[in-house]
């Protein structure tokens, strides 16, 4: 099982660790919400939990719960800037669809 960030993703990640002060990397977690039924959750990762994998790339870290990475598995996290809106977006194989606000998933 394995999940990727790019380059860019990881220097916006970076960056946000570096304002932060403080952190070891950023936790990618899904949890049911939303219309369609999953959505992603991340939050800036102090101490990682004994069961979390961790993957890392361009000198960032992500850590995932066993539960979630199922539905992360393959996944490629990168980052977008479009007008006013940027931020991370999530490049997920195991979605099989998605809500009209694009704030949830199914697998």
């Amino acid at each position: 099982m394995t999940v990727a960030v790019t380059e860019q993703a990881a220097g916006h990640v970076q960056r946000q660790l570096e304002a932060r002060g403080r952190g070891e990397g950023i936790r990618i977690a899904v949890k049911t919400s939303g219309c369609s039924g999953l959505a992603y959750v991340l939050e800036f990762v102090d101490a990682p939990e004994t069961s979390d994998a961790v993957f890392e790339d361009f000198g960032v870290k992500l850590f995932i719960d066993p539960k979630s990475l199922v539905y992360l598995d393959g996944t490629i996290v990168d980052y977008a800037k479009e007008g006013l809106n940027e931020g991370l977006e999530f490049r997920n194989p195991n979605v099989a669809g998605e809500c009209g606000c694009g704030e949830s998933f199914t697998v």
